[in-house]
């Protein structure tokens, strides 16, 4: 029985992650999580705990800091952590997703104890740190599994193996397209939400912009009043710059049209986006979720650069007027659903992939393909 350790350390990356492991649970794999990062913050939910009500067994919690540390900080801590945890239950596969330093840990801890790698979601681009950490983490890794084959090729231009890239999706999406979501009623009233109609704000830091994200969050809360109408507010993600989105949130407490939340439930936050008039801030569910459900995005800034060229996109800059033209703008959009990231079935394909014998004899030794160039 091959073993397998998931690392999980956000919200968003366990949503992308929760099919496959459920997939590979009910294969017969023996499956751990390293559960790390926000997972493990009161201040952001304390998420760790919905993944132990999912009654998964092997669940390992590693605290890998305990403020807005830096990034390098945050990595070394997680190497630490999870080189010890590896070593003690020698795991034959450790699966990454994303741009996060908690994945590049992973791919890190892996590649140098000779322990395969496989990486979620690579070969994408956006802009700020991120794009440099996926990047890495893909160099790193011995298998990838792509959302499109767009993503395949850029791993291909990077050098990889055409043989070590598999397409097979984006894995939300299993859980997006499931019949097993519950009625928006059922969402709204567990989190006693009122609203009729309501647009979702999820605004992140743009780690390599820090020093101005205090104006930017301020500039975005006053954009969201001035339009009068209801918003879902999610906290940010743990980088650094989150306690000024968080101060500038503050305004919004006692404001009838506002509900704020440290965290949503990936499957309610789902239901949530499905029913929104609209999403606001730099979050890729603009970009990749929102679109499945036909929900108009209103992307601000960098974070998401070059990411999608969807016109139920409204990309905007950080002042109050833009924002505020585009949500005023975003209920006269037109918007086709698309399907860019798959239809459903990656943890079919994910499954296909690792239940053959050639996946499990990948060599650790990692090869450049050179392409042809010309003379």
């Amino acid at each position: 029985m091959k073993k397998i350790v998931f690392l999980t350390a956000t919200r968003a990356d366990f949503g992308k992650l929760k099919s496959l492991i459920e997939i590979s649970i009910d294969s017969d794999f023996e499956v751990h999580i390293f559960a790390t990062g926000m997972h493990m913050h009161k201040l952001y939910g304390g998420t760790v705990d919905e993944i132990v009500k999912q009654g998964y067994g092997n669940i390992y919690k590693y605290i890998n800091q305990s403020t807005e540390e830096s990034m390098d900080l945050t990595l070394s801590n997680t190497i630490q952590g999870l080189s010890g945890y590896v070593n003690e239950n020698e795991p034959d596969l450790i699966v990454i997703h994303g741009d996060r330093v908690e994945a590049l840990a992973g791919a890190i801890v892996g590649a140098l104890n000779n322990i395969l790698v496989a990486h979620i979601e690579g070969g994408e681009v956006s802009g700020t740190i991120d794009e440099l950490i996926r990047h890495s983490v893909s160099k790193l890794s011995h298998v990838h599994f792509v959302a499109n084959d767009l993503a395949r090729k850029r791993l291909i231009q990077m050098g990889e193996i055409e043989e070590s890239v598999f397409t097979i999706g984006s894995p939300d999406v299993d859980i997006m397209l499931s019949k097993k979501l519950l009625p928006l009623g059922q969402v709204k009233k567990y989190y006693q939400i009122e609203f009729t109609t309501y647009g979702i704000v999820l605004f992140h830091p743009v780690t390599t912009d820090k020093k101005n994200f205090g104006k930017y969050s301020s500039q975005l809360v006053d954009a969201l009043v001035k339009s009068k109408s209801n918003f879902i507010v999610i906290y940010p993600n743990n980088d650094m710059g989150s306690s000024d989105i968080r101060r500038a949130y503050s305004v919004l407490e006692g404001n009838d049209h506002f509900k704020i939340f440290p965290s949503v439930r990936f499957e309610y936050f789902l239901v949530l986006l499905k029913h929104a008039m609209c999403i606001v801030g730099n979050s890729s569910a603009g970009i990749r979720e929102a679109p499945y459900y036909g929900v108009p995005t209103i992307n601000i800034g960098s974070r998401q650069d070059k990411r999608s060229d969807n016109k139920s996109i409204l990309n905007t800059s950080y002042e109050t007027d833009s924002i505020l033209d585009a949500i005023n703008e975003s209920d006269r959009l037109i918007v086709q659903k698309v399907e860019h990231f798959g239809n459903g079935q990656s943890d079919k394909k994910f499954l296909e992939v690792i239940e053959t014998e050639d996946f499990w004899t990948t060599p650790k030794q990692k090869q450049f393909r050179d392409l042809a160039f010309p003379n």
